[in-house]
């Protein structure tokens, strides 16, 4: 089989050329094949991302570089087959969002740009919120030939600031259909004895606070139109402790709380609310470092990580709860984890 940059880590792992000098580069990196064991399922390219700048670009144009010059009738096969990328592919639904409003936090990169262009590519009117104006710049102007009604909206703003999230609102114009509280950031794996006031304060502040407040400012909008629907991203460490840090996890144990209290609060006023618990997801979320205690406790249970997904994996699963066909669920807490949670 001929394999690029679309072919898996599993598929080059397991070819006797790709596999020989896969193994040599992540030698050159002091690492061995069987760290790539939760990958296998991912593109190779999404390598890039995933190690949050450790491997370059040009790491993959070596590697690919250096199997074509091994195998040469392979990769001419490759040519020929115009290297089309394997497995699972994004299927638009045209007009599934069509004159709605969703707003989308963290949209400037990783899963929340992945729902807002999702979103906007099914004919929605996309509030795009992130921290970073540049990288919201960025995602407006590659989402081009949108369906007609559909837009991006772009806000830079805080959302763990009251001004900022009235801001958001008030670029939706009134009308909100749903919304995704994507934007989080990690913790550096950190016990509760060793984590300072300043990484406990920042991790609740935007994963949970920030949350919070957004929601507060928009179920009044809600309520109004009797209809809504609003989608928290929570994460696997908001269902077992053994993911991530103590702040990280008690902030996503806590974004489970207020999806089930907004769920049994808003039931009967037509707000439904739920949420997605992603698993490992190649986005190269940064994180600010590795806890002396904590973060040697943890690893060994990240071996447990059964597949790492895409950005575009998981915005399939939050824009089905997001769109009107998620209409009898209400308080549902999905575990989109590649089977993570049944081990």
């Amino acid at each position: 089989m001929a394999l690029t940059v679309h072919s898996t880590v599993g598929e080059w792992l397991d070819h006797p050329v790709g596999g020989r000098i896969l193994a040599g580069l992540l030698a050159q990196g002091g690492t061995t094949p069987e760290t790539l064991s939760p990958a296998r399922g991912l593109p190779l390219e999404q390598l890039v991302a995933l190690s949050g700048g450790k491997l370059p670009a040009e790491a993959l144009d070596a590697l690919t570089a250096a199997y074509r010059a091994a195998a040469p009738d392979e990769a001419a096969e490759a040519d020929a087959d115009n290297e089309q990328p394997t497995g699972w592919v994004e299927q638009i639904t045209p007009g599934r969002f069509a004159g709605q409003t969703v707003i989308v936090t963290g949209a400037a990169a990783g899963i929340g740009r992945a729902v807002a262009s999702r979103v906007a590519r099914e004919g929605g009117r996309v509030v795009a919120a992130d921290l970073s104006g540049d990288k919201l710049g960025e995602l407006v102007a590659a989402l081009t030939d949108l369906p007609a009604g559909a837009e991006v909206v772009p806000v830079a703003g805080d959302i763990s600031d009251q001004a900022d999230v009235a801001r958001i609102v008030l670029a939706a114009g009134g009308r909100i259909d749903a919304l995704a509280n994507v934007a989080g950031i990690m913790d550096d794996m950190s016990a509760i004895h060793e984590v300072d006031d300043a990484l406990w304060e920042r991790v609740l502040r935007v994963n949970l606070e920030g949350t919070m407040r957004l929601t507060r400012a928009v179920v009044p909008h809600m309520l109004e139109a009797r209809e809504g629907r609003i989608v928290n991203v929570a994460s696997e460490a908001g269902l077992r402790g053994s993911a991530a840090g103590v702040a990280y996890t008690a902030s996503k144990h806590a974004v489970v709380g207020l999806t089930r209290s907004s769920a049994v609060m808003y039931a009967k006023r037509g707000i439904r609310t739920n949420a997605v618990a992603p698993g490992g997801v190649a986005t190269g979320i940064p994180v600010p470092g590795q806890a002396e205690f904590g973060a040697p406790v943890l690893r060994p249970h990240q071996v447990n990580i059964l597949s790492l997904a895409t950005a575009e994996e998981l915005a399939a699963s939050i824009t089905f709860l997001l769109s009107r066909d998620s209409v009898n669920l209400n308080g549902a807490v999905i575990a989109s984890d590649g089977g993570w949670s049944a081990v």
